[in-house]
């Protein structure tokens, strides 16, 4: 509030006459009779017009009546009398003030600081108009020397507290609130805006522990509850949060600006449908905000509805086209619908940007690959291994330069197929087709005891591939002038396809060889030392099975349950997620991802994977009673009970169902 006085200066000489209606009007301001005292003053002006002091009252007496126009005539006139007298300018001030005319208010007490310095109290009365005029910087320079003078002055203190807030440096107006509460917690009333300044400066414990004392003193106070439902928020008291953002919107239902935390939230807790809605009506409202577009298509890849992902992710990018995150996502859609074509319009899109993102690269090479565009692929392949050795890019490129080199035998251009095969063979290709073909080669070129060698170990790969060693029969005989020379035409490999391409990116993984027995084998051998608590030894007998069929998920189940064993959960998690790349409905690899996940207490993760589970085999019980537990943990009762019951449906281990009962009752 801004202050307002009057000098009264020594005397200038006024006519008796004029004095006697001076005082008759001071007698009548006292009594309330403001009228007839401005009556009095007139006639006195009257009689002496030129008396400072006749008009200061005038303007007083206007000003008490709210009639702010006249008194500022009177004022003015003041002035001209007495144009050094800054409590005139301060009391001219306070009227402009109190009409929100701030520039003129302002201009005023400027004024009266320059003629009178040494009066500190002014500096409050420019500070508190400075406030108002959102000049924040000023009002805080203002509010501060008044304090310098008079420290203990709350309403001031208050001020520059709310002032630091207001100009986005929470942690002064924390400093300033902690202050004011030190001195006086009993008569300390903005519980609120301190409990945001807490908020502000991350420090989320304390903000609730104020915005809740806000609540208490005003429970309708719509301010508090936002700050204190996103105090919780960020404390992950989702349940605590909830319950506040429900109570803005039963008091406040047409206020969208919050709804994107309140999705946030939802999100968060699981409960995706509930966050997309939110996420629309947020985006209905703000429809220039990319963050709920982003968000959005996250619950819908979350909910396994990759077209509304690519939909909501392209809307995003198209609101904030710098955002490479976006365009990772959407370039990893488009890769899990097999769309390598979009996908590498965004690879492409993301190099240019960050051009030595290494996993980019390799998704690129991977896309490439994928669109049979070998010679893309290769080159890329080699650029990537020239940044760091990686067992699955160097497989991918030997599988591309046999897939090449076949297409270009099928071409007749037998010198870049030949080296192609032989680059392959040197980089340990167990594809036969690569020893076929270069038989081939060798064939056309005239080399027979090349094209003979390279024969008997195509078919040494694949022995029962009648293709090859038909085609050898038929070159033995060609050799013994038993068949006319004519080159064998080009065959597909084996399983009609070109060479495999395996699309994960990860070390241990190594192209497929052909023995299944084998495999068998290796795979029985570390079942045996597993059950021997050999681990290192079955890990040994397990990897080795696993380069003979890298896509056997009960395999990379195993290895991952091995590493789960041993506390090493980031290979636990690594290997149950290629188990669920090889088979997306393998329900075991799921169940035991969602294990690890619990296990380091990421419950929103664990959750998705036991529901993953329940979606591919309703029937999974232990899903039930993983998800149950999970719910326990985010003190969510009800669905806690509700799975347990699942549970109980689907059981078939009756000595888990006293142990779940138990459970049941402890909850209800």
């Amino acid at each position: 509030m801004a202050l307002g006085l009057t000098a009264l200066p020594a005397h200038s000489y006024m006519p008796p006459e004029a004095n006697i209606l001076y005082q008759q009007a001071c007698t009548l301001e006292y009594q309330h009779n403001y009228k007839e005292a401005v009556e009095k003053v007139l006639e006195a002006i009257k009689i002496a017009g030129e008396d400072a002091l006749l008009y200061t009252k005038l303007a007083g007496l206007y000003s008490d009546t709210d009639q702010y126009d006249k008194a500022l005539d009177a004022y003015n006139v003041v002035v001209k009398l007495r144009p050094d007298d800054a409590f005139v300018y301060i009391s001219i001030g306070n009227i402009y003030e109190t009409q929100a005319k701030y520039i003129q208010a302002l201009e005023a007490y400027e004024q009266a600081l320059k003629i009178f310095p040494q009066y500190k109290y002014n500096y409050l009365n420019i500070a508190n108009v400075q406030y108002q005029m959102n000049d924040f910087a000023g009002a805080i320079e203002n509010y501060k020397k008044f304090l310098e003078t008079y420290s203990n002055h709350k309403e001031a203190r208050e001020s520059l507290a709310n002032a630091y807030l207001a100009s986005n440096n929470p942690k002064l107006a924390v400093e300033e609130y902690s202050r004011l509460y030190a001195a006086d917690n009993t008569n300390f009333k903005d519980y609120s805006n301190y409990g945001l300044a807490l908020f502000q400066t991350e420090d989320y414990a304390r903000a609730a522990e104020f915005l809740e004392k806000a609540i208490e003193k005003d429970p309708d106070s719509l301010s508090s509850h936002i700050s204190l439902a996103l105090s919780y928020q960020e404390l992950e008291k989702n349940e605590l949060a909830l319950g506040q953002y429900e109570i803005v919107f039963k008091q406040s239902p047409n206020l969208h600006s919050i709804r994107f935390d309140y999705a946030n939230l939802l999100a968060d807790m699981g409960r995706n449908s509930e966050a997309a809605a939110q996420y629309k009506i947020y985006s209905t409202n703000f429809p220039n905000d990319a963050r709920a577009y982003k968000n959005l298509g996250l619950v819908y890849k979350r909910m396994n509805d990759l077209e509304n992902t690519i939909l909501n992710y392209e809307k995003a990018l198209s609101l904030d086209s710098k955002d490479i995150n976006i365009k990772k996502e959407l370039a990893n859609c488009y890769h899990m619908k097999k769309d390598y074509i979009a996908a590498l319009k965004y690879y492409d899109e993301i190099l240019q940007s960050t051009p030595n993102d290494y996993d980019i690269k390799v998704n690129k090479a991977i896309a490439l690959h994928a669109l049979e565009k070998y010679e893309d692929a290769i080159a890329l392949y080699r650029e990537i291994l020239s940044q760091k050795d990686n067992t699955i890019i160097a497989s991918n490129l030997t599988d591309a330069l046999v897939s090449q080199g076949q297409i270009d035998l099928a071409a007749k251009n037998y010198t870049k197929a030949s080296d192609e095969f032989e680059q392959a063979i040197s980089r340990g290709s167990k594809d036969g087709f690569a020893y076929f073909g270069l038989a081939k080669c060798y064939r056309v070129s005239g080399a027979n005891d090349k094209a003979a060698e390279f024969y008997e170990k195509a078919i040494a790969l694949f022995p029962n591939e009648t293709a090859f060693s038909n085609e050898y029969a038929e070159f033995i005989a060609e050799t013994n002038a038993l068949a006319p020379v004519t080159p064998a035409p080009v065959v597909e490999t084996p399983d009609g396809k070109l060479p495999s391409i395996s699309l994960e990116n990860d070390d241990e993984n190594i192209v497929n060889v052909s023995s299944v027995s084998k495999s068998q084998d290796l795979i029985k051998l570390g079942d045996e030392n597993y059950k021997k608590d050999d681990y290192d030894a079955s890990l040994k007998n397990y990897k080795a099975a696993l380069k003979i069929n890298p896509s056997d998920e009960v395999t990379l189940l195993k290895i991952g349950n091995i590493y789960k064993l041993k506390n090493d959960n980031d290979k636990a998690l690594d290997f149950y997620k290629k188990s669920i790349f090889v088979n997306p409905d393998y329900t075991d690899g799921w169940f035991n991802l969602g294990l690890v996940y619990a296990n380091e207490n990421n419950i929103a993760k664990s959750k998705e994977c036991f529901e993953k589970v329940i979606t591919i085999d309703p029937e999974y019980a232990y899903s039930y009673y993983a998800l149950a537990i999970a719910y326990e943990s985010d003190d969510n009762k009800a669905d806690a009970v509700k799975n347990y019951q699942l549970f109980l449906k689907y059981n078939k281990d009756a000595n888990m169902v006293k142990v779940v009962e138990d459970r049941i009752n402890s909850l209800q």
